[in-house]
């Protein structure tokens, strides 16, 4: 018979409370014990959402505090000297890796492939050697014994696998060559895991899924054979995000592997390939469940995939699972009491999941009638939302398929837009200025929350706003920024915020799932055509403008990070979705342009984050997504200057599409790369201007105005300095104000003690 098997669990907690515990005891505010309780308590209730379902192999070892890279990277003591080394202990030393300290920059963090989902990027050298240190060791025997405790038939130990491990590292000129060492310490570790009494273990190689050179097969393929050579206990070799390309699978089929994973849901295509290179008497982990989406699964069509897979290797040689870890969703639907109905029937978050792996299970070896038994209320879902009238409107599909060319491009060149903009806005050499967002503060928390509660009218919200909007105004007065935002003191989100204001869109009060460490985003739902009933953001830029004779950015979010950060409908193509959000947002765009803002921001921070990870793939995404990027500028008249801003991903390789974009001003992240990431400029002359953030947010360091002159002088060595911009690497929603006002302080006279020279470039 068929198995069950979840790739991996939520660990934010279903009220945030590793969220809470995490910065309480940053803080100071909690001690080590009470965040391990938090911490025991989120892991024993996975394993009790997970046993009540009935899942067959339940995963162990996945939970980590901050991030599950970072610390399979510290079990092999990958941990850089400036973090303490091999000789680091305990949480304090993680969490200098993960948050840097006054005088101790923290790892670079990026995007997990292409998800929303930030990791921390080990650092390795050329000569690395690996060691297994006992006390990370811990965290896996700790969490399997728990598990054994709980009554779990089957825990599944979890760690990144050395191929992906190494992949997702940096710092080696030879990386490739760092493997077979590595691979000598998983053997280590797995001999550990069979003496806690595990009997198998998950090994996750998603980076098996990205295009591969021969060379690299081959370093996978010693690896493997290094580490499966005697080893003591069951291995499941898991992918998912893409499919496995056939290099990879012909190797595949000649290791001692117990069991392979591959996300159907993702790349359904590659199921033929995968059952002809399967090993022997090796199972088959399908991951039919999709692990990054919110929608209820169509049953049959999960079950073509399986019925296809028992015809072939039998019911027995099969698990039925996620298509990767449900880290990206968040806990339980049935909570969103918020939602009506007929919506809420048509979601499936983590809890939900786990109740379809298990009736797909059951469904696989049951006979026709049986399974119309199973099945019927699945099916009568999929069948209401497909008939549903909600999910299309003819007015928007009409708007869109009426586009031509000329819709897509601004009316001059950007060369003559640059020199309308210097005329009109009249900025300094190295013009400084802020990504958008301020410090949501307590205050600001609260007041939220008291009004939803009823306990501050519209009226007296509306004045708080107003006030926290002055303040942050006359801040940015008194640091001397040239270029203000309103500090968005009304916005819970960059994408929620106009989700909010969309047709299309409907918003979860529980949906939280983890962005990096301790915070948590809820991502909208976007479940039908999308369209923009009025004015989003046109009144808070004008009071805020009202404020100041210095320029106020308009400030929005681009329709592919609006995309990116909501669960997408998966009835149509995204591209068709994404398109709908960009015409919403071109009105929104012209409306400011009409109520007089001089310069508007366009967030494109999730650009990078779509790309498909097959380069074969690509170029088709870049078209579209950067076609919709256009498409909300190109009304604005040669004077408005038009900003985009990307977060932490690394586009090398899309330089000259990021031109395509035709911003008059891009902002990206680059402090923690020491500017390593504006390489790509040196090759490339990029027409526009551009503000690589030298101050980054993420951490709660302050960069001194040393550090910072660095960065400005190292940026110019890569790009003219009349093209450069001083500002954060992304919006200061997370920090707090003292260390707000002392860095943006620090960043203002950084870039005044440079300007002499930057005016003489």
């Amino acid at each position: 018979m068929a198995r069950s098997a979840v790739l991996g669990f939520p660990r934010i907690g279903p009220d945030r409370e590793l969220k809470a515990a995490l910065e309480g005891y940053w803080s100071g505010n909690m001690g080590i014990a009470a965040l391990e309780e938090t911490a025991r308590g989120v892991r024993a209730h996975h394993l009790g959402l997970g046993g009540a379902a009935g899942i067959d192999v339940l995963p162990v070892g996945d939970f980590a505090y901050y991030d599950h890279v970072l610390d399979v990277a510290e079990l092999f003591g990958v941990i850089a000297q400036r973090h303490g080394g091999v000789e680091a202990r305990g949480l304090p030393a993680h969490f200098l890796a993960c948050r840097g300290a006054q005088g101790v920059s923290p790892l670079e963090m990026t995007k997990w492939f292409d998800t929303n989902y930030h990791y921390m990027v080990p650092e390795v050298h050329d000569g690395q050697s690996f060691r297994v240190l006992e006390d990370r060791l811990a965290k896996w025997v700790t969490h399997l014994h728990e598990a054994r405790a709980a009554g779990i038939r089957c825990p599944r130990p979890v760690l990144l696998g050395p191929f992906s491990l190494i992949a997702m590292s940096k710092g080696a000129t030879e990386p490739l060559g760092l493997i077979r060492a590595l691979a000598h310490g998983y053997r280590t570790v797995l001999a550990a895991l069979a003496d806690a009494g595990a009997e198998e273990v998950q090994l996750d190689e998603p980076a098996l899924v990205l295009d591969q050179t021969p060379q690299a097969v081959d370093a996978f393929t010693t690896a493997y054979s290094t580490l499966l050579d005697g080893a003591p206990l069951k291995v499941c070799l898991t992918t998912y995000f893409a499919a496995v390309d056939n290099l990879v699978l012909g190797r595949v089929r000649d290791l001692p592997i117990a069991e392979l994973h591959v996300d159907l849901v993702r790349a359904p295509e590659q199921l033929d390939a995968v059952l002809g290179s399967l090993p022997d008497d090796a199972r088959l982990s399908a991951g039919v469940i999709d692990g990054r989406n919110v929608w209820a699964t169509d049953p049959d069509r999960a079950l073509d995939r399986l019925d296809r897979i028992a015809a072939r290797i039998g019911s027995e040689r099969l698990t039925v699972a996620s298509s990767c870890s449900l880290l990206h969703v968040p806990y339980s639907s049935a909570r969103e009491t918020g939602l009506d109905d007929e919506l809420r029937s048509w979601l499936a978050f983590g809890e939900e999941k786990l109740s379809e792996l298990a009736l797909l299970t059951r469904a696989v070896d049951a006979s026709a009638q049986e399974r119309d038994e199973l099945l019927a209320s699945a099916r009568e879902v999929i069948a209401s939302r497909r008939a549903s009238h909600r999910t299309n409107d003819e007015q928007v599909r009409a708007r869109a398929a009426a586009l031509s060319p000329a819709d897509y491009a601004r009316a001059a060149p950007l060369s003559d837009r640059l020199a309308a903009q210097t005329e009109r806005l009249g900025l300094p050499p190295l013009p400084t200025t802020t990504i958008g967002s301020f410090p949501q503060t307590g205050e600001i928390r609260d007041a939220r929350r008291r009004r939803r509660l009823g306990e501050l009218s519209e009226d007296e919200y509306r004045a708080f706003l107003e006030n926290q909007v002055r303040e942050v105004i006359a801040e940015q007065e008194r640091l001397g920024l040239d270029v203000l935002v309103h500090g968005e003191p009304e916005r819970n989100d960059m994408v929620e915020y106009f989700g909010e204001q969309l047709d299309g869109f409907a918003f979860s009060r529980f949906g939280w799932v983890q962005s990096y460490g301790s915070r948590a985003v809820k991502p909208p739902i976007l479940y039908g055509d999308v369209s923009r009933p009025g004015p989003m953001t046109v009144e808070w830029w004008r009071f805020a403008q009202s404020q100041t004779g210095r320029p106020v950015k308009g400030m929005l979010t681009g329709p592919v990070t609006i995309l990116q950060w909501s669960f997408v409908r998966d009835d149509q193509p995204r591209q068709e979705t994404c398109l709908q959000i960009a015409l919403a947002i071109a009105d929104e765009v012209s409306d400011l342009e009409a109520a007089g803002a001089a310069i508007i921001q366009i967030d494109e921070a999730a650009l990078r984050e779509g790309l498909p990870l097959k380069h074969a793939e690509q170029a088709d995404y870049v078209r579209w997504a950067i076609d919709c990027f256009r498409l909300t500028a190109a009304a604005a008249r040669s004077e408005t200057q038009i900003h985009t801003h990307m977060c932490y991903s690394e586009f090398e390789e899309m330089i000259e599409q990021i031109a395509r974009l035709d911003a008059d001003v891009i902002s990206i992240e680059a402090s923690r790369s020491d500017m390593r990431l504006l390489e790509a400029f040196r090759d490339f002359a990029y027409p526009g201007q551009i503000g690589p953030g030298i101050y980054d947010i993420h951490s709660p360091r302050v960069p001194s105005v040393t550090e910072l002159e660095s960065l400005i002088q190292l940026a110019a060595q890569r790009i003219p300095a009349r093209q450069l911009w001083v500002n954060p690497d992304c919006g200061l929603k997370t920090r707090a104000w003292p260390e707000t006002r002392e860095a943006l302080a620090n960043l203002v006279r950084a870039a005044a003690n440079t300007r002499p020279a930057a005016s003489r470039s």
